[in-house]
């Protein structure tokens, strides 16, 4: 009679305080007093492979992010019955019951009440307010989603050989899970997944969760079901818990988990998604770059640092480096366009300056006072203060006032450098008149996105007149196009279909 040897599988029920949880092969985490005493039967574990977090899911939230994740699987089965012209009418009623004012007005009190929830928690509210402008951005977007040619079954390649032809064509890719901050018209950029036959399953962050729900309510549920597509098509995860976004993400039925917000909780889930087996894109940390060298136009470098600072969004200025040869000149003007662009938000701007920049800001300027909205309210504070050079990965929430930091280098080569190593991998742009200066600009700033002027380009809807699901830095790799703009209708993958001429046919 032999002894099987093979390990026998278990469930977690408890956990005990100091008990080490084995992650990565070779490396220990331990559990703490106050997650063993958290944890309850039914409940599961994740373990932040980056970091070594022992992450607590609760039975309720797993069970909400898994429940939506099961709708979605049937819906995609169901979707292939669907045809293109149901897809594009959902859209368009989408469209419709977000521009109609009675379907929308309950939509403007939830997002009402959401952002004066948030402003008394001095919470930011800037991408939160559903304002006139993003509704029709919206509604945009949603009927740019109806007029694109459908993605389904797009023929990619088609090889001929005697006997019989072989075709690589377009197909969905299945269940596409998306965690999002408070930025209701992520709903409509992302539900732009469906033109290309997937499914997709929200969780939108606490601030945003009334305005979510009743966008599924009054505008979009009411189109999936005039449509005739499945009830799972779109599923919103109805819980603001960080736990829910963490069993939506190791949940291993997901195509590709999409994840936009803050730096270190878009880095957590998408640590979570790849222990699960899970494609990631990451839309996370952002901050532009501006370069302006020794032959940079100074109306022009000024007009470039005023525009790309309008508002606080990834794409927005971050870091400035100015060579040298022309800080005496372009400080001030930098200066001076910080504070153009805080005059047309009504507010103050902030700057930060490293050492070497220090020298050549004007002794009016270093003494001048800013009063500087932020969230929780207007702060006196230093127009300009210092910060090291290991600073200049820091990217700047700000709320009402313009923020940005300016570093002076030797050289354009030397700003390159310093970019590649502290930037986000994200947004880079050179002010300079030489073609030569652009074209080495070009090939050595590790960045996606590329310019010679104002960053705010950087955009899907605006530079490609395709809505966007976010946009990617190269931080956390190159997939899906080196990680550019991931937009729905690049979310496909491949089918190979033979078509056998000669029954005869052998290999």
């Amino acid at each position: 009679m032999s002894t099987s040897t093979a390990p026998r599988a278990g469930v977690l029920s408890e956990l005990a305080p100091g008990q080490a949880i084995v992650y990565g092969g070779n490396r220990v985490a331990t559990v703490s007093d106050e997650l063993a005493a958290a944890f309850r039967s039914g409940d599961r574990l994740v373990v932040d492979p980056s970091s070594g977090s022992l992450l607590h899911v609760p039975e309720a939230e797993h069970a909400v992010a898994t429940g939506a994740v099961t709708a979605a699987v049937e819906a995609f089965a169901g979707l292939a019955h669907n045809t293109d012209d149901q897809i594009t009418d959902f859209f368009e009623r989408f469209a419709d019951l977000l521009e109609a004012d009675e379907s929308f007005a309950p939509i403007a009190a939830a997002n009402a009440a959401d952002v004066e929830q948030a402003a008394a928690r001095n919470r930011s509210t800037t991408r939160l307010v559903l304002g006139d402008a993003m509704r029709r951005d919206m509604v945009a977007g949603l009927r740019a989603w109806a007029e694109l040619d459908a993605g389904r079954d797009l023929l990619e390649r088609h090889v001929e050989h005697d006997g019989w032809t072989l075709e690589a064509r377009r197909a969905p890719l299945g269940v596409v899970g998306f965690v999002f901050e408070g930025r209701p018209n992520v709903f409509a950029d992302a539900a732009g997944v469906v033109r290309t036959g997937n499914t997709v399953v929200f969780r939108i962050g606490s601030d945003a969760l009334g305005t979510a729900q009743a966008i599924v309510r009054h505008a979009l549920e009411p189109a999936l079901v005039a449509a005739g597509l499945p009830a799972g098509t779109i599923s919103l995860v109805t819980s603001a818990a960080h736990a829910a976004g963490w069993a939506l993400f190791s949940d291993e039925r997901l195509s590709l988990a999409v994840a936009r917000g803050s730096g270190p909780a878009v880095a957590q889930l998408g640590a979570v998604a790849r222990h699960a087996g899970v494609p990631v894109s990451l839309h996370g940390t952002g901050g532009a770059w501006v370069v302006a060298d020794e032959t940079a136009d100074t109306a022009r470098f000024a007009s470039t640092v005023t525009h790309s600072l309008d508002r606080k969004v990834c794409n927005t200025l971050n870091v400035c480096c100015i060579v040298r040869e022309r800080a005496a000149e372009l400080v001030p003007a930098f200066l001076g366009a910080v504070t153009a662009a805080g005059e047309q938000r009504g507010a103050d701007g902030r700057v930060h300056v490293t050492e070497a920049a220090g020298p050549y800001v004007p002794d009016g300027d270093r003494s001048r006072r800013s009063a500087v909205v932020r969230a929780d309210g207007t702060h006196d504070e230093p127009f300009v203060s210092t910060i090291d050079v290991e600073s200049l990965g820091h990217e700047w929430e700000w709320e009402g006032s313009p923020e940005a930091t300016l570093h002076v280098v030797d050289d354009a080569a030397e700003a390159v450098r310093l970019c590649n190593e502290y930037s986000p991998h994200f947004v880079a742009s050179l002010v300079s008149e030489s073609a030569d200066a652009h074209e080495r600009f070009w090939s050595t700033v590790d960045a996606p996105f590329v310019g010679d002027g104002f960053t705010r380009w950087v955009d899907g809807q605006y530079a490609l007149r395709t809505p966007e699901l976010g946009l990617s830095n190269w931080e956390g790799g190159r997939m899906l196009g080196r990680g550019g703009v991931l937009s729905g209708d690049s979310v496909f993958t491949i089918r190979y279909r033979a078509r056998v001429a000669d029954a005869d046919l052998h290999r």
